[in-house]
């Protein structure tokens, strides 16, 4: 064998012996810059990796790969100088062929020491420590490279200290001599309190007796500590303290050559080798607080229950340490171990992998998070094959079940699992995808009850933990339906039992304070001449098309009967009546605007609807360029567009003047301006949070730019941003899950200081403790009202509802109050029954509820039966005029509706729509088809390997059925009878070929 091949062998052999160090240290960026042995694909692959899944997994496909490779003579050298020059000298020294370079074992155990006092201190570094204070201390140390200096400086511009801090302190630790030299630098900026900290904390954690005097400690831990560096060329004399004679023992021997008695270029025994493949950090320390222990210990005995504990408190972390207790249990008795855990938010994969999850598990176990934002490129069934603990949005394993079910390979089972638990699992209700998926489960259950006494063997079943800060009672108004509500879900959850504190209320208590609770009512007796020329045009409208509406306009009433006129009017072919009913629903939001928010709000919401209807009646398109280049096709405009056109523009001027004038201005909005004032002048508006809660995207956009133009505000601090939901649903404009994570982030790092929100923040969002929160004309249900009280968990903070007076709303409140008192005593009772009569009931309710689903299963398939495509015709909603056939509809991905034919390119007309340029896994969308004559939207184009494809939504139609006289209008494809071919990819690209031609 060739001295190159035996280095090449005994450096793979390093990998293999030091993979779980080597993955800690190594940071797979800056190294890459140097590997040129390796091509620029497998790079940006390894890069992705890291930007997707973690700069730890990224180090793992980078070993592999060096491992499975072929490389040229001297890749190892260059692996070196990388791993030297990137800023991973610590890597470096385990790669190093000669042996004697290595730490032995005891200093890896000190290292780990460190870095474990690290973890422990991280959350006050993260707090106390400046990090553009540090830096270049860290970088004339060379504890960071330039490259790491530049990314925390980033960070700290972009997203703020604490983001800083902890990039700071994850590239520290894999510098070699990292902690004295970090120790000397917090001294040096005079961050004094951080550096004794450090030595109080090791002080405390390696104490085994604290109730000896400390010189005894110390002395007793010194000797321990010689000890066990004995036999090493270091020696520490004149520590007077632990943490400084480890500090002192790690760096010194990191710092120069050890006696390992190893031969150079060859590998230890066996017994050496051994050792080394057991260098693994230790995770840090999980410690449950007595009332998290206290609700933890039935499902640590393997019990199914429900938690509920409030807003705060800990649910996840109480989560993580139960799932953990789990899978050591099952690693313990060699049998498989797997961890569902479901939420029902987006955002919240994220947050609980990166808060919760991973932190404590990464060491032990594979954990990973998949939403539908997730660029997994490999299957669910796959993912749940490779990981320990998968956390995931519910819908995601529900389709996965699904294909299980419909007879693919590619799905998974609930027996797949060990372990499921269920995030927010008061959803677990009705049709909610948790209680789909937990159907399952209690129908396994009654089959295994069956293949018991058949004495057959039984399917394996998941335990089962929901948690939630409030179950609710779903709208009782007597306290038996209360308990009936919460048996009911206990019954979805197939739950032994529901816990709550008890033993250490007391200490919850103190841990979750109740901020104090006001009412600020307004008196609204104001003069609105904005409101008044409103209604004038409104009944204008009226008159013209001869409506007679039997509520007041501005109410959730007159909104329900413009609907059902406009829907009925579609269905009737009723142009004029279902276009006035349209408008007449927008006036009626302006109302409604106007009653919560700015006139201006109110104005500016109409003007960007009429602004809208005016483009497009005034929309062109070259729809033939092979054809004609210079033809055009103009929508049709007739009586009903112009009459109602007109009248808006004619009182558009005094419509804008009245909506400037501050003297009609909404009293709501005066009492939440001095709500506001009055909590961040009596907080330090560096330390003061808030959030609104509000109604709607637009109610939270506008009081966010209202709280930004008023100078007062940011005299005293104030720093707004509104937070809404991701999804589609709304006409107002949604941001994405990025938008919303840097909205929280800003948040939690105090460049914002006031949220104005929708329902979006209430539950389950990792949102920093708030001084103030106020909900802003906003009452749902006792529920909601729990989850945005206990966003109010800093010291003496404050909750606050601001209402009109005579809405009602303070009334829904007190109801809400009510509630409240009924599901504690619900739950009370509940958890009083008696065992057999409990298990009794939940039996019950289990066998009612799958006989409901599988009445209601037939009954809906009895109405569902297929027809076939063309015995339906679609028509614009608008104008009724005929879009389509039926005949003319493929179906991609069992969802997107979509028409190819050359005839449905003349019916409409291609716009720019900048809020669906989105792009997805394999298409994306370009813009908005609208009706050619009336402008009516009728869905997006799309883009799909290639092909551009409208893609229909049904609620823009009205859909015509040829054996039936009635006309009918969906709301979804689903709810419509008709079974659509797949989309044929292969004949319209021969189609396209051919046309080219």
């Amino acid at each position: 064998m060739s001295f190159e091949s035996s280095q090449e062998k005994n450096f793979l052999n390093l990998i293999q012996c030091f993979r779980p160090r080597l993955k800690q240290y190594i940071r797979v960026e800056p190294v890459l810059d140097y590997l040129t042995f390796l091509d620029r694909e497998k790079k940006e692959h390894i890069r992705q990796t890291a930007a997707t899944q973690g700069n730890a997994v990224a180090a793992e496909f980078l070993l592999s790969t060096l491992e499975k490779g072929t490389w040229g003579p001297g890749w190892t050298q260059e692996f070196l100088t990388g791993l030297n020059h990137g800023g991973c000298t610590l890597a470096a020294r385990y790669m190093n062929p000669d042996l004697a370079d290595l730490p032995s074992p005891s200093l890896e155990t000190c290292y780990d020491q460190c870095v474990q006092l690290l973890d422990i201190l991280q959350p006050t570094l993260v707090d106390k420590l400046q990090a553009t204070a540090v830096v270049d201390k860290c970088l004339e140390k060379a504890l960071l490279t330039k490259e790491d200096t530049n990314r925390v400086i980033n960070l700290n511009e972009n997203y703020g200290n604490e983001h800083a801090v902890r990039e700071l302190l994850n590239r520290i630790v894999q510098k070699e001599d990292w902690f004295s030299k970090f120790l000397s630098i917090l001294r040096e900026t005079e961050h004094i309190k951080l550096a004794e900290d450090f030595i109080a904390v090791d002080y405390l954690e390696d104490n085994e007796d604290q109730q000896q005097e400390e010189n005894d400690i110390l002395s007793v831990e010194s000797d321990e500590l010689e000890s066990s560096f004995a036999g090493s060329s270091v020696v520490s004399e004149s520590d007077t303290s632990l943490a400084e004679g480890s500090v002192s023992c790690l760096d010194e021997s990191l710092g120069h050559n050890s006696n390992m008695g190893s031969v150079s270029g060859t590998m230890g025994s066996d017994s050496d080798q051994d050792d080394e493949k057991k260098r693994a950090s230790p995770e840090p320390e999980l410690v449950l607080r007595s009332y998290q222990m206290e609700v933890a210990e039935p499902a640590l005995e393997g019990k199914n229950i429900i938690i509920i504990i409030p807003t705060g408190s800990g649910k996840t972390r109480v989560a993580v340490y139960i799932a953990k207790d789990h899978l050591d249990k099952k690693k313990k008795a060699s049998e498989p171990g797997k961890v569902m855990v479901l939420v029902n938010k987006v955002p919240l994969v994220d947050q609980h992998l990166r808060k919760e999850f991973n932190p404590f598990l990464k060491k032990c176990y594979r954990v990973i998070g998949v939403s539908g934002d997730s660029q997994l490129k490999i299957s669910f069934p796959e993912v749940v094959r490779s990981y320990d603990v998968i956390i995931s949005t519910a819908q995601i394993l529900e389709n996965s079940l699904l294909d299980s079910e419909n007879g693919d390979d590619d799905g998974v089972q609930l027996s797949d699992f060990s372990l499921i638990i269920i995030d927010e699992c008061h959803h677990t209700n009705k049709e909610a995808v948790y209680n789909t998926i937990m159907r399952r489960y209690v129908k396994q259950k009654m089959k295994n009850c069956r293949l018991k006494k058949a004495n057959k063997p039984v399917v394996p079943q998941p335990q089962i933990l929901g948690l939630t800060a409030s179950p609710g009672v779903g709208g009782a108004t007597k306290q038996a339906k209360a308990e009936d509500h919460i048996l009911q879900l206990c019954a979805n959850l197939d739950a032994s039992m529901i816990v709550t504190v008890k033993e250490n209320a007391s200490f919850l208590k103190e841990q979750v304070k109740e901020p104090c609770k006001k009412f600020v009512i307004a008196a609204d007796n104001r003069e609105n001449p904005f409101k008044k020329k409103l209604v004038e045009i409104m009944t204008n409208i009226q008159n013209f098309c001869q409506m007679n509406p039997t509520s007041d306009l501005g109410t959730q009433s007159y909104e329900q009967f413009v609907i059902q006129k406009e829907k009925r009017a579609a269905k009737e072919g009723n142009c004029k009546e279902r276009v006035c009913a349209e408008h007449l629903r927008k006036y009626n939001e302006a109302l409604q605007i106007n009653d919560t928010i700015r006139m201006l709000d109110a104005y500016q919401h109409l003007e960007s609807f009429y602004n809208d209807e005016k483009e497009k009646k005034m929309a062109t398109q070259e729809y033939d360029q092979e054809e004609d280049d210079n033809e055009k096709k103009a929508l049709k405009v007739d009586e009903t567009d112009t009459f109602l056109l007109d009248l808006f523009y004619e009182n558009k001027k005094e419509l804008k003047k009245l909506a400037m004038t501050p003297d009609y201005e909404n009293e709501k909005l005066t009492k939440l301006r001095n709500t506001i004032m009055e909590e961040f002048t009596k907080t330090d508006g560096s330390v003061a949070r808030g959030i609104i809660f509000t109604k709607t995207r637009q109610s939270a956009y506008s009081l966010s730019q209202w709280i930004n133009s008023i100078e007062k505000f940011a005299e005293v601090g104030v720093k707004a941003h509104h937070l809404i939901g991701a999804g589609n649903s709304s006409e107002f404009k949604a941001m994405t899950q990025n938008e919303q994570k840097e909205v929280i982030n800003n948040f939690r790092t105090g460049k914002i200081n006031l949220l104005i929100a929708t329902t979006v923040a209430e539950e389950g969002l990792d949102i920093k403790e708030c001084n103030i929160v106020i909900r802003y004309s906003l009452v749902t249900n006792e529920i909601a009202m729990l989850q945005a009280r206990g966003r109010a968990r800093a010291d003496e903070s404050t909750y606050v509802l601001v209402a009109s007076d005579g809405s009602g709303v303070v009334e829904r409140e007190n109801v809400n109050l009510y509630r409240e008192k009924m599901m504690h005593k619900a739950i009370e009772r509940v958890q009083n029954m008696k065992p057999e009569e409990y298990a009794q009931k939940i039996l019950e309710l289990q066998k009612q509820s799958l006989m409901e689903k599988k009445m209601k299963t037939r009954k809906s398939l009895a109405k569902q039966i297929k027809d076939k495509p063309s015995l339906v015709t679609f028509h614009c909603k608008k104008c009724n005029v005929q879009a389509c056939s039926g005949e003319d509809i493929q179906v991609i991905e069992n969802m997107h509706h979509v028409i190819m034919t050359q005839e449905f390119k003349s019916f409409y007309i291609v716009r720019e729509n900048k809020a669906l340029q989105k792009k997805f896994a394999d298409y994306q969308t370009n813009g908005e088809i609208i009706c050619s004559q009336c402008g009516q939207s009728w869905g997006t184009m799309m883009v799909n390997k290639g092909l551009d494809l409208p893609c229909l939504k049904i609620r823009n139609f009205v859909v015509d059925f040829k054996n039936n006289s009635e006309k009918k209008q969906y709301k979804k494809w689903v709810e419509l009878p008709i079974a659509f071919p797949k989309l044929d990819y292969a004949e319209h690209c021969m189609f396209s070929d051919e046309d080219e031609y």
